[in-house]
């Protein structure tokens, strides 16, 4: 499986249609990391790019994120990407936790600051 991470400077970015670049673990049937690479974030909202289909191309099945706006959790969900929302700190340490089984999506849209990205 692959897992997908929002990052800057291998922290989770906390605002997905904003990061420096996505963070894609493979993990192997043992629960383990097995790869690292960086895909590069497309230019514009997050979810009005390409990014969810390159994603999904590259065979990602979770996003561990912070915040993201509805827009972009069904643009996800609609290729096949589940999302998990509210987290936080480095890339690597948090996938390790939702490999652990210690994370929960906290279920949070951002409102805040809408970028019209709602379809």
């Amino acid at each position: 499986m692959k897992i997908a991470l929002p990052s800057r400077q291998n922290m989770i970015d906390g605002h997905f249609g904003h990061c420096e670049y996505f963070t894609v673990f493979t993990i192997n049937d043992s629960k383990e990391i097995i790869s690292q690479e960086t895909v590069a974030s497309p230019a514009g909202c997050g979810c009005k790019s390409n990014i969810a289909y390159v994603l999904a191309d590259m065979g990602v099945s979770l996003l561990i994120a912070g915040n993201m706006g509805e827009g972009a959790v069904n643009v996800l969900q609609n290729v096949g990407i589940n999302v998990l929302r509210g987290c936080s700190g480095d890339v690597k340490e948090t996938t390790l936790k939702w490999l652990e089984g210690s994370l929960t999506d906290s279920g949070d849209t951002c409102h805040e600051h809408e970028h019209g990205c709602h379809h």
